[in-house]
């Protein structure tokens, strides 16, 4: 743990408590204010979330005591985590209780959990802002958990001096380095460039969306695109494995891609969070749709590509954990990007890329 960390021992610590209902981008973006959170009170948090996928993003993660998630739509109560839920909001007192959720639908969910639970309102801080189109949405984020609720007194719990250290991060686990190694050694990898490229978003996932995809995403790229990326990363990049990732459900879209490209040593990687940040912390680079694991690959420090549409670069654009480039490419569809300028701008990252040891 950091200096900063260590600064805080002489003081009671609190136990933030977080209530965040985004998706994989937002929650990996939330390991910045994490951090900062754990190291101004002295203490890891409380994580309250609205995805079963929670609970494998900040496994084993040093900022994050407990997680649990709630339903989508049906009424707190009625989800398994509520009890547990509320006990822990009861123990942490006094600790605060920061709500970054901004949903309108949602926020008066967690107002009505906090009442029921008759948790004092002076350790509630709720963000008044919404991700706007300009300014950075990570910077917002610190900027809120700056803030001190009434009932905790801010002389004692004075904002960290160290805006470097949040930046957005995510633990693998040795065990899972060497069983993604595993994974791609049957693919013929013997630690040659492991290029990672990301098709799909959650606009991708199931067969009806997939029906629709091309026609109703900004974020989609025509499949013609993909074919000449692919072949575009073999032509420079030889000796590389390239591997299609994605999540279990866009599995047909990515043996679509793989299929029709025709490139040898192309893989098809449908997998969940834990192999995916096994595989960016291997990645000598990544290409990607604006999605949530571009989020993760910057946070494992991956070189990164993405390609936006309608949603802001400005706004969205991944930070990356160690000091790795991340560059942003921008239309108003992404499909009026075309695959050329794609290639220059991933020729233009880093070409190597220490992956032996963590970070």
């Amino acid at each position: 743990m950091t200096d900063v960390t260590l600064s805080a021992a002489a003081r009671a610590p609190l136990s933030p408590f977080v209530f965040r209902f985004g998706r994989i981008g937002d929650m990996v973006m939330l390991t910045a204010v994490l951090r900062a959170l754990h190291c101004r009170f002295g203490a890891p948090c409380h994580v309250v979330g609205m995805d079963a996928w929670i609970h494998d993003m900040y496994q084993g993660h040093a900022d994050v005591a407990a997680c649990w998630h709630v339903p989508r739509k049906a009424p707190f109560v009625l989800g398994r985590a509520w009890p547990a839920v509320l006990r822990a909001l009861r123990r942490s007192a006094p600790g605060p209780v920061y709500v970054f959720e901004h949903h309108r639908r949602q926020v008066p969910r967690i107002r009505r959990l906090l009442a029921l639970g008759g948790i004092d309102p002076r350790r509630c801080l709720f963000i008044d802002e919404e991700p706007g189109t300009e300014r950075l949405w990570l910077e917002c984020l610190l900027e809120f958990a700056a803030r001190t609720p009434e009932s905790v007194p801010a002389a004692a719990y004075p904002e960290p001096a160290a805006p470097g250290l949040w930046r957005p991060h995510l633990h693998v686990a040795q065990s899972e380095r060497g069983a993604a190694r595993d994974w791609l050694a049957r693919y013929g990898w013997r630690g040659e460039p492991l290029v990672l490229v990301q098709p799909g978003n959650h606009r991708t996932m199931g067969r009806r969306r997939m029906r629709h995809w091309a026609s109703c995403d900004d974020k989609a790229w025509p499949l013609e695109h993909w074919i000449e990326l692919l072949q575009g990363i073999r032509a420079a990049l030889p000796e590389a494995l390239i591997a299609l990732r994605g999540a279990p459900a866009e599995a047909t879209l990515l043996e679509q891609i793989r299929a029709a490209a025709g490139v040898a040593r192309v893989v098809v990687a449908p997998c969940g969070l834990r192999r995916l940040f096994a595989l960016c912390e291997l990645a000598q680079s990544m290409i990607s749709i604006d999605t949530g694991p571009a989020h993760a690959a910057a946070a494992l420090g991956a070189p990164l590509v993405v390609l936006y549409g309608i949603q802001s670069s400005r706004v969205w654009l991944p930070r990356s954990g160690a000091d790795s480039p991340v560059l942003a490419l921008e239309a108003e569809r992404v499909e009026r990007i075309c695959p050329q300028t794609v290639l220059a701008a991933w020729r233009s990252l880093p070409g190597e890329r220490a992956t032996d040891a963590p970070r």
